[in-house]
Parts: C-alpha cells; sequence; structure tokens
C-alpha cells in the first residue's frame, strides 16, 4: 500500500489497543497521533491537519460522536471511521448522524482496517486532486497544506480553523461574504456562538496582515466581510 505519511488521528482511550493500533499503522507507513479521550482529539485536530480520523465511540472527556460532530463543524472532507465495540443498529445510525463515514466494530483485523482507511483516503484525494492549496497575497505567502504564512521576514503557524478561513477567504477576495455564508462554509452552520468565535479569527488573521498594508479584512457592518488584496493561486 502506498501510503507518503498520511496522517491519522486515532482517538482510543484503551491506550494498551491503542498502541497496538499505532504500530500496525506506523509500519504501514501512516504518521500516528494517538489521543487518549475525546477533547485532546478535537486539541490535536485543530493545530494539525489529517487525512483521516480514527474515533472509539466510548471514551472520557468528549465521547465519539461528539468529536466527530465537532471535526464536522471544521472540515466536511476528512474521513472519519468510529472503532466501537458497539454494534447496535441505533449506535450506527448515530454514528452516521454525527457525521462518520463508515464504521467497523472490534474485535477487528488490521488488514481490514487498512483496507478501509485507504478507500477513503484515495477517494479523497481523487475529489481533491485539483483544489489549490497555496497562494500569494500581496507580498505574502500562504501555504495551506503546511499552515503557513509568511510575510517574507517570518513565518506565523496558523491552526487548522485559521487555515480554513484564510483559504476560504482567498477563493472568494474582493467580493462582498455574507457572514452566515463565511459560517456554514468554513463552520458548518450559522450560529450565533459560532459567529462570535469567527469575529475573534477575523480579528487573528488581520494582526497577521499588518506588514503589507495592502492587504485589507474589511468588516462590512450588518452584512459581512470583504477580503480586499491581491490573491494569486
Amino acid at each position: 500500500m502506498q501510503n507518503k505519511r498520511r496522517r491519522v488521528l486515532l482517538a482510543e482511550d484503551d491506550l494498551s489497543l491503542g498502541y497496538v493500533i499505532k504500530d500496525n499503522l506506523t509500519e504501514a507507513g501512516y504518521e500516528v497521533i494517538l489521543c487518549p479521550d475525546g477533547q485532546t482529539a478535537l486539541d490535536k485536530f485543530d493545530k494539525n491537519l489529517f487525512d483521516i480520523c480514527l474515533l472509539d465511540v466510548m471514551m472520557p472527556n468528549k465521547d465519539g460522536f461528539t468529536v466527530a460532530k465537532k471535526i464536522r463543524q471544521q472540515s466536511d472532507v476528512v474521513p472519519i471511521l468510529f472503532l466501537t465495540a458497539k454494534s447496535m443498529e441505533e449506535d450506527k445510525v448515530k454514528g452516521f448522524q454525527s457525521g462518520a463515514d463508515d464504521y467497523i466494530t472490534k474485535p477487528f483485523s488490521m488488514q481490514e482496517l487498512l483496507l478501509r482507511m485507504d478507500v477513503f483516503i484515495r477517494r479523497t484525494k481523487k475529489m481533491h486532486a485539483d483544489e489549490v492549496q497555496d497562494f500569494g497575497i500581496g507580498t505574502m505567502k500562504f501555504s495551506y497544506t503546511d499552515l503557513k504564512l509568511y510575510n517574507g521576514i517570518e513565518s506565523f503557524t496558523l491552526t487548522q480553523k485559521e487555515a480554513d478561513l484564510l483559504k476560504f477567504l482567498c477563493e472568494h477576495a474582493n467580493r462582498i461574504l455574507k457572514r452566515e455564508e463565511v459560517l456554514v462554509n468554513v463552520w458548518g452552520k450559522d450560529d450565533y456562538f459560532l459567529g462570535r468565535s469567527m469575529d475573534v479569527f477575523m480579528t487573528k488573521l488581520r494582526k497577521y496582515f499588518k506588514s503589507d498594508p495592502g492587504i485589507v479584512l474589511e468588516t462590512i457592518h450588518g452584512v459581512g466581510f470583504r477580503f480586499n488584496a491581491t490573491v494569486k493561486a
């Protein structure tokens, strides 16, 4: 199986099993970040790019269903597979409703897990093969893949959410974007509290652009935003 260090978020509170899965995936060529609970998994997802997420259902500090829903608010692309001992039909339905792509019941063979992972990663890669990942923004350079923003003197490491937001702004530069449009496309839904979070992220992005006065992230009161900048893909 040809894996170019694809990154896996593995959330499993049974650390003995977690390390067995991690060791097997590492041997197969994956880079694995193992998390012992749901909150840790969300914290790691917010700061890293992942090719696939493997989530146990029953975990402390947020269960797998909650984690999947939070991930789906940030990304509708990354595949999510549940690893669980539960086999009841309602649990499977709840898993898919929370955003999972597949469901594998313990105990499972590593060969089966690897095959399922490969199917979803190849499908996602094919869907987004032509998607632009790097942008020139005025005098700055933005790498969505590396979560980096460069101004020629220093580089900034972005969170995943900052990168998702900036990518959306780059793809829609110099046009008015309604608040709900940004929320739905970047956060997954139009919600008051998410809107407050979005305003905080907009403020963070403005700080990064201070070195180039030609880049203006404009707030249009009562409407939304406009990213005024020369953007080259």
